[in-house]
This record gives structure tokens, sequence and C-alpha cells, in this order.
């Protein structure tokens, strides 16, 4: 096998290395948060006096917020739909609004010409 590489198959870090040679782990705290499916999830923390635990977590498998008590998981958030420009402009305005603004605008472009059919 000529021109093959002697060290191919090992990569930075490899090796019988062991806590000796990187260093002892952080201490760690396993906290278990559970969604409303009923899936379990275990993500691990730095043990430290500053550190906060968050309250919920996504679950990796479904999406959903995962809560620390498996009894009583929180809630889906509720998700809105998509509104329209037109759905907004209709929720700050009524149709009357809406006729007068037309009529107002209307008169406009005719007192400029526009839009009179003499073009």
């Amino acid at each position: 096998m000529a021109g093959t590489n002697a060290i191919r198959g090992s990569r930075v870090g490899s090796g019988p290395m062991g806590e000796s040679e990187r260093g002892e782990a952080a201490p760690r705290l396993v906290i278990s948060y559970w969604c409303g499916n009923g899936h379990e999830t275990r993500p691990s923390f730095a043990r430290d006096d500053e550190i906060e635990v968050p309250e919920t977590w996504d679950c990796p498998s479904c999406g959903l917020p995962a809560g620390q008590d498996k009894d009583n998981p929180p809630e889906a958030p509720r998700i809105e739909p998509y509104k329209t420009h037109l759905a907004y402009v209709k929720e700050r305005r009524t149709d009357s609004d809406g006729t007068a603004l037309l009529d107002e605008a209307l008169k406009a472009m005719r007192a400029r010409g526009v839009g009179s059919g003499s073009d």
C-alpha cells in the first residue's frame, strides 16, 4: 500500500487519554422535564451556585414546552393564525370609516383630474 497515510483514522483528541489528560469533568446537575405528550427530557447543567435552572425546556421529540412536574406539564402555546394587511386594517377601522376615507380619496383624485376618463 504505497502512498497511504500512516495515521489514517485518528483525530485530534483521540487515543488512550483519560481524565488525567483532559482534566476533571465539571460536576453536573441533571433535571428531568416532561411535556404534555409524556416525553421525558434530561438536560444537564453545570452544578454552580449562580446557575438558574429554567422552569421550562423545549421537548426535542415534539417541540412542546416541558416542565419539571410530571403530572402537570405546561400547556402548549396558543398559535395565532396569520393575518392579512386587510384584517389588521379592519380591526382599526369600521366600514363607515372606510367608506368615508374612500370617498375622500376619490374626491381628491377627481379634483386633480386623475381617473376622469379624459386621458
